[in-house]
């Protein structure tokens, strides 16, 4: 399955866009989650990397890895990132599209982002709005 998820930020596009590249470690945690100090690596341009490492409350770690392959300032980030094989499961590429619409004085983002199983797609998309109460509060303050 495909992740479809559609929010209005109260902040022009270049706001928004400017969180997803200068600010990812102040918002990209949800909840339970924290970025590893250090650990965020942004290079936003084709062939460039989004890198972070959560840690959950438990100690575990989930590193994020995506390359772009499609940049536009202030209106689109789209990537791919190798998910590795686990259990019966072989690795295989998740892609990751975000658009930044502008609508005035705030922006319509529309996240793409799969393939998921059902139960990882519920997942995601929890810690996707949860991430985003953050980034609320972020581009509020």
């Amino acid at each position: 399955m495909e992740l479809l998820i559609e929010r209005a930020f109260a902040a022009p596009p270049e706001r928004v866009y400017r969180a997803f590249i200068a600010e990812l470690e102040r918002w990209i945690a949800p909840d339970g989650f924290s970025v590893v100090p250090g650990s965020v690596e942004v290079d936003p341009r084709v062939g460039g990397h989004q890198r972070f490492t959560l840690i959950a409350e438990d100690g575990s770690t989930s590193p994020v890895d995506v390359t772009y392959t499609a940049v536009v300032e202030n209106e689109l980030l789209a990537g791919e990132q190798l998910v590795p094989a686990a259990g019966d499961a072989e690795e295989f590429m998740r892609s990751w599209k975000v658009e930044f619409g502008d609508a005035g004085e705030q922006t319509r983002l529309m996240l793409r982002q799969g393939p998921f199983s059902k139960e990882a797609g519920a997942e995601a998309r929890a810690h996707w709005e949860s991430a985003f109460v953050k980034l609320d509060a972020l581009l509020i303050g």
